[in-house]
Order: C-alpha cells, then structure tokens, then sequence
C-alpha cells in the first residue's frame, strides 16, 4: 500500500480522537511521519494498547478536554476524528465548544464517517455526488456530524476530508474469527452485497490525504461488492472446514441493529479516492484479503 515518504508535518502533531480499531492503524502508519502522534481512549486501561501502535495516549472522557489534551491540542497541525456521535451530538465538537479551543495550528481535519449515510439503493451503484439519504438513527447521526465539521473546519479556513467507509475488517474482526467463536452464519437475502474494508487501507487513505491536505468527501472501500454469505463460504474454504448451513433472512433470528444493516443494499465506488488521493488498496477484494490474512495469519488478534 502506499506510504508518504518522509514528515508530513515539520510544524506539529496528528492527533487521533478515538482511538480504537481504526485509529490504531493510523497511528500506526503515522508513526515516524510526523513530530509526535497522540490517540484519546476513554479510559487509562486502554494506554499500552495505544502506545504500541505508536501514538502517546491521551484521556478523553467524550464530554471534557483535559488541561493535557489542551496542551495537545495547541500544537496539533492535523486532526483525526474517529468517535461516532450520539444523542447529543458530535462529542468532540461539543467538547471544542465547551472549552471555547482555537487550534492554533491546525492544516487538516479528516472526519472517519459511514457510507451509511448513503441509505439503500436497491443495489445500485454510489459515489459522492448520491445524495445522502439516511435510514438509521446512526448513520442521520453521522450526517449531522459531517455538517457540523464541515462548518467547523470552514469557519477555520482548514480543509476538512471526510472518509465514508464500509464495512471495517482487519485483526481479529473478521469471518475466521466468527469461525473460531462458532458465530459464522450463511445467511442469504436475494441480492444483497455489501462493500467492506480493511482497517490498513482505511490508514493509508487518511494519510495519504494528510499528505495532500485533501479537502472533500471520499469513499473508503473495497472494488467488490459482495454478498455476505459468499465472504463466510470462501472463508470457510481456506479454512478447510464445512461452511455452515444458509439460513433464509426473512426466517432468521436476528437483533434490530442486524437486520437493520440489511435493509440498506448499495454498491459503493472507491474511485474518487484512487484518482484524487491515490489509494492503491492492498485488500482490494474479499478473497484477496482473505486469503492472504490466512497465509499470514494477520486474521487473529493482535
């Protein structure tokens, strides 16, 4: 996958609101490319986990900025946004407007958001010119909270890079991890496909528009569309185990939020961030990743 080559930043830090699945694989990317890299986590528990991505972990409680993170901030030249927003809104921006901050020396803003936004088109194909159309509470959250640092990063005169990703996979989420739970399922809704992504391309776009200082939105994800129950028989394949029985959705024992994500069924293009940003993505389809985080072994925790 591509990699900026050098700093990105002479002037200051990246720092990672959130943390976790994702934001581990920036910092991890980021780490060396910039003067220092900090990730916020809810609770102090969660340090060792962001130091040894690389990053200088910071507390975020999702509703005050510590003098710290304060400090932090004061020299941040870009600004990674990875918390989803709840009831009361984008908790980071609640948080800015609170301690009434002003970022200094703040370039670049990237905002982590969903293709949720989209809503369902029947199976037809997105790109970022659709016109959002929301179905979940979630994914009307997030469409709010791109507007709200979209205004943010305007009334700053900064660009602010907004990345709508699919369906995120990597270390130990994935279908061989469902394998070893014994939670895989076949479940099957006629013509349904979704499009994922790997935790380490989503790194790699994020950097590469830091890099560019990329302004817009960009949709993260993979080239293949693909229905779920061919995901869990191909992984099962490479396993060397018999793939589960398929189950009908309209029969099958699923959660609200479960059969909610299959009432949104879309393709979604990538090639706005090939052409702009450059992607080059190393898991560009479901076999490809998952045959090679088999070879590797990259599918289990880390």
């Amino acid at each position: 996958m591509p990699k900026a080559e050098g700093k990105l930043s002479d002037e200051g830090p990246l720092l990672i609101f959130g943390c976790g699945f994702s934001g581990e694989a920036i910092a991890a990317q980021a780490n060396g490319k910039f003067n220092a890299v900090f990730g916020t986590t809810r609770s102090r528990a969660n340090a060792a986990r962001i130091s040894h991505a690389g990053a200088k972990p910071l507390v975020f409680d999702g509703k005050a900025l510590s003098p710290r993170l304060i400090a932090a901030l004061a020299d941040t030249t870009h600004l990674v946004i990875s918390v989803a927003p709840g009831e009361e809104g984008d908790p980071v921006l609640n948080a800015f407007d609170s301690a009434a901050i002003e970022l200094p020396a703040l370039k670049w803003i990237g905002y982590l958001s969903t293709v949720g936004v989209y809503g369902n088109h029947d199976g037809a194909w997105v790109d970022e010119e659709t016109q959002p159309r929301p179905v979940s509470k979630r994914s009307h959250q997030r469409l709010v909270a791109e507007t709200g640092w979209s205004d943010f990063a305007e009334t700053r005169g900064v660009p602010l890079a907004v990345f709508r990703l699919s369906g995120i996979y990597g270390p130990g989420r994935n279908a061989f991890i469902n394998i070893e739970k014994g939670t895989a399922r076949r479940l099957v809704k006629p013509g349904q496909v979704f499009n994922r992504v790997h935790r380490d391309d989503i790194a790699s776009a994020v950097l590469l528009a830091a890099q560019k200082n990329a302004d817009g939105i960009f949709n993260i994800t993979d080239d293949e569309p693909a229905a779920p129950q061919d995901v869990v028989t191909f992984a099962h394949q490479l396993a060397g185990i018999a793939p589960p029985p398929v189950t009908d959705f309209v029969t099958a024992e699923l959660s609200p939020m479960a059969r909610s994500f299959y009432g949104e069924n879309k393709r979604v293009s990538n090639a706005k961030s090939k052409a702009e940003l450059g992607v080059a993505y190393a898991f560009p389809d479901y076999r490809t990743a998952l045959r090679r985080m088999w070879q590797d072994g990259s599918w289990k925790p880390r």
